[in-house]
């Protein structure tokens, strides 16, 4: 399993979350863990594999909140590495 944790202040409700990568785009259901808003994948998804190897960025979008643009740094790779060897 892999976690997405974002700060969530003020907020107690699930909320949709969209993850747009070069080559897909998901609407997930984020689930509130204390001030957290966290999205989880199983560690074979295959869209963990299109976060990591987009081009350049991928955005993540809550509703109500101002999107993040991360970018697809090999960090990115090692984590899902890392989830997927346990």
């Amino acid at each position: 399993m892999v976690a997405i944790d974002m700060a969530n202040p003020g907020s107690s409700q699930p909320m949709t979350v969209t993850i747009a990568t070069s080559s897909q785009t998901r609407n997930l259901q984020g689930q509130t863990r204390g001030p957290w808003l966290e999205i989880t994948f199983g560690a074979r998804d295959n869209f963990l594999d299109a976060m990591a190897f987009s081009r350049g960025r991928f955005m993540v979008l809550a509703s109500g909140r101002s999107g993040l643009f991360l970018p697809s740094w090999p960090e990115v790779t090692r984590v899902i590495e890392d989830c997927r060897s346990q």
